[in-house]
């Protein structure tokens, strides 16, 4: 068998026909309820829920989101909490757990993430980088959801760092947060 033999046949064996339209192997699709029948293409990538089309936010970009959430935390803390432990005759160099700044840095940490995923569906770094939080059933994002991502998830992702390595290995794209809560991040459109 000849190469071009070859690329022909694995050509033919990479795509499927669904709704009279070419999709190649490979190309993202995930159809949820099929009773509607969904157009589909290349172009619209994964659905969710309702067929709401959606493409996965990988790694990389939300590894750069957070690094940036994160330097969104860090100014919050020394812009407003050191000075503040400061007229206040409050330690900032204790290193225990229970230590003041450790209190509220952690405090500080876990109230951003859960309140700006409740009310925007993303922290100031996913939005830089164009990417949300959604629901894999394509429901609004309920308190008990964030609370369980942003703080138990979080916890335990942190805890365990293949918590957050996963995410590229993943077909959907989730850590083992989004996992527990049956979440994922998506770019925007």
């Amino acid at each position: 068998m000849t190469s071009n033999e070859m690329n022909e046949r694995d050509h033919k064996n990479s795509e499927m026909i669904i709704n009279d339209q070419t999709i190649e192997k490979g190309d993202p699709v995930l159809i949820k309820d099929t009773s509607s029948n969904p157009q589909l293409s290349k172009d619209n990538g994964h659905l969710i829920g309702n067929h709401i089309p959606v493409r996965f936010a990988g790694f990389w970009m939300r590894f750069w989101a957070y690094l940036l959430d994160l330097i969104v935390i860090g100014s919050i803390e020394r812009l407003i909490i050191n000075p503040v432990f400061r007229l206040l005759d409050i330690s900032l160099n204790e290193f225990s757990i229970f230590a003041p700044i450790s209190i509220v840095t952690a405090v500080i940490f876990y109230a951003y993430f859960v309140l700006m995923t409740r009310f925007f569906n993303q922290t100031l770094g996913k939005m830089v980088f164009g990417i949300k939080v959604v629901d894999l059933e394509g429901n609004h994002l309920s308190w008990r959801t964030i609370l369980f991502r942003e703080w138990i998830g979080r916890f335990i992702s942190a805890t365990l760092v293949i918590g957050y390595v996963i995410v590229a290995f993943l077909p959907k794209k989730q850590g083992l947060h989004d996992l527990f809560s049956d979440t994922t991040v998506v770019h925007e459109k």
